[in-house]
C-alpha cells in the first residue's frame, strides 16, 4: 500500500516527467522547422530604443553592434533613454549622437528605478512603426532584425517578436554556468513557440509594433520584468508573441555568485507579480490562460515544492534517528543491527533516476542545437556541476523572493 508521502512524491515525479515529456512531444514532429521564420516582406522603419543605466562597460559595443545591422541607415534609428546615470554612460552616448544622426539620446531627469520608464519615454519619442527594444550590455546578430520583422508583418495578430538570448562572452565559471542555462532557454521557448505559448520576450533584443504597445498600455514600471508583463498583457487582448531562434542576441551576464542572485531574485519577484496579476485568466482568455498560467505556474513552484519535501523528509529522517538512537543508548540496546541497513533501490528511486536522465539529455541535446561549443570536454565539469547543484539552488531563490515579495523589500 502507497503510503502519503510516496503518493505525494508520485505525484512531483509525474509533473516533472509530464512537462519535460510534453516538450520532448514537440520537438519531434517539428524538428526541421525550428529555425524556420517568415520571410522579410519590405524593409520598413525601425527604432531602436535601448535604456541605460551606468552601462559604460557595454554600451558602446551595444551601439556598435546596433548601427552594424543588416538594414538601411535611412529607415533605422537608435534612440538611447537614460535614466540618470553617475557614470560615463551619458558622455559615450553622445560621442555616438554627434557622429551618427540616426543615434539620439534622451536623458531623463530622475532615476526611474527600473527599465519600462525609459523604455516607454524611448517608444513615445520612435519616428517609426516598429519599436525594437535592446538592453544596453546586449549586441544582436547584424541579422537579427531581418529575420524577425517577418512575424509582425505575416501575421497583424503578432504583436511581439523575441529572439535567442545567450552568453556574451562567458569568461568565467559563473558566466560558463549561465551560457548552459541561457542555450536550454533559447531551445525551450523555441519549443513553446510551436504551441503559440511564448509569454515572454525578454529585454535584450524583442521587436513590437508601436500602435500595439501603445494600445496595450506600454510597460508596466511596477513590475520587475516588465519584458514578461507586457507579454501576458498582450496575449490577454488577442496578440501572440512569437520566438525567431535563428536571430540571436547576445547578452553580458553577472560575473559573480552575488550579482547572479540579485538578478535572479528580481527575476523570480516579477514573475510572481506577473502570476498574481493575471491569476483571474486561468482558464479563460485562450492560450494564456488555458496552456501558459498553468505551465508557468507550475515551472515556478515545481522546484519550491521539492525544495519543501526535501526539508521534510531529511527533518523526519534526522528526528527519527535521533530519537531512535536516544532510546537505544538509554534501554542499552544496539543502536544499529544489520537488518537496519538496505541497499534495495524503490520504484521511487527509478523515476527519481529518470528524470534526471531525462533532464540532463533534454539540456544536453538543447546544447548540442544552441551553443554547440558548450559540449566540448574543457566543459564537462561545468555541465555537471549545472545539472547538480546549479539548478538546485533555484528552490532556495523562489522561497527568498516569496520572502522579498511580501514583505516588499525588494528593488530593481
Amino acid at each position: 500500500m502507497v503510503n502519503f508521502v510516496d503518493s505525494v512524491f508520485l505525484v512531483y515525479m509525474f509533473v516533472g516527467l509530464y512537462m519535460l515529456s510534453l516538450l520532448i512531444l514537440i520537438y519531434l514532429p517539428n524538428r526541421k522547422r525550428m529555425y524556420g521564420y517568415p520571410r522579410l516582406q519590405k524593409e520598413e522603419g525601425v527604432s531602436l530604443v535601448m535604456p541605460c543605466y551606468n552601462e559604460e562597460k557595454e554600451i558602446g559595443a551595444a551601439i556598435e553592434s546596433l548601427l552594424a545591422m543588416d538594414w538601411p541607415r535611412e529607415k533605422m534609428e537608435i534612440i538611447v533613454v537614460d535614466d540618470k546615470s553617475s557614470d560615463n554612460s551619458v558622455e559615450i552616448v553622445r560621442k555616438f549622437a554627434r557622429k551618427y544622426k540616426n543615434v539620439r539620446l534622451i536623458v531623463l531627469p530622475e532615476n526611474s528605478g527600473g527599465a519600462a520608464v525609459p523604455t516607454n519615454t524611448g517608444v513615445k519619442a520612435a519616428r517609426f512603426s516598429y519599436i525594437a527594444v535592446t538592453d544596453a550590455d546586449s549586441t544582436p546578430s547584424p541579422d537579427a532584425l531581418r529575420k524577425m520583422i517577418g512575424h509582425l508583418q505575416a501575421d497583424k495578430k503578432v504583436g511581439a517578436v523575441t529572439c535567442a538570448v545567450l552568453s556574451k562572452s562567458p569568461g568565467n565559471f559563473m558566466q560558463r554556468l549561465q551560457a548552459i542555462e541561457y542555450a536550454a532557454i533559447a531551445f525551450s521557448r523555441r519549443l513553446l513557440d510551436l504551441v503559440d505559448s511564448v509569454y515572454v520576450t525578454p529585454g535584450p533584443f524583442a521587436l513590437y509594433r508601436k500602435k500595439d504597445l501603445v494600445r496595450a498600455g506600454l510597460f508596466d514600471p511596477t513590475n520587475m520584468t516588465q519584458d514578461i508583463e507586457i507579454v501576458w498583457r498582450m496575449l490577454s487582448k488577442g496578440y501572440m508573441a512569437r520566438m525567431c531562434l535563428d536571430a540571436q542576441v547576445r547578452s553580458a551576464t553577472p560575473e559573480t555568485f552575488r550579482g547572479w542572485w540579485k538578478q535572479r531574485i528580481r527575476w523570480n519577484i516579477g514573475g510572481k507579480q506577473t502570476l498574481w496579476k493575471y491569476k483571474g485568466l486561468v482558464f479563460r482568455k485562450g492560450i494564456l490562460g488555458l496552456f501558459i498560467i498553468p505551465f508557468f505556474s507550475a515551472s515556478l513552484f515545481i522546484g519550491l515544492f521539492g525544495l519543501g519535501f526535501f526539508v521534510y523528509l531529511m527533518s523526519r529522517r534526522l528526528l527519527v534517528s535521533y530519537f531512535s538512537t536516544a532510546y537505544s543508548l538509554a534501554a542499552n540496546t544496539a543502536v544499529l543491527h544489520l537488518q537496519d541497513l538496505s541497499f534495495a533501490p524503490s520504484v521511487l528511486n527509478y523515476f527519481g533516476v529518470i528524470l534526471f536522465v531525462l533532464g540532463a539529455a533534454f539540456t544536453l541535446f538543447g546544447l548540442s542545437v544552441i551553443e554547440r561549443d558548450m559540449l566540448k570536454w574543457k566543459h564537462t565539469v561545468t555541465i555537471f556541476f549545472y545539472l547538480i547543484v546549479y539548478l538546485a539552488v533555484y528552490p532556495f531563490l523562489l522561497v527568498v523572493s516569496l520572502w522579498k515579495m511580501f514583505t516588499g523589500n525588494y528593488s530593481w
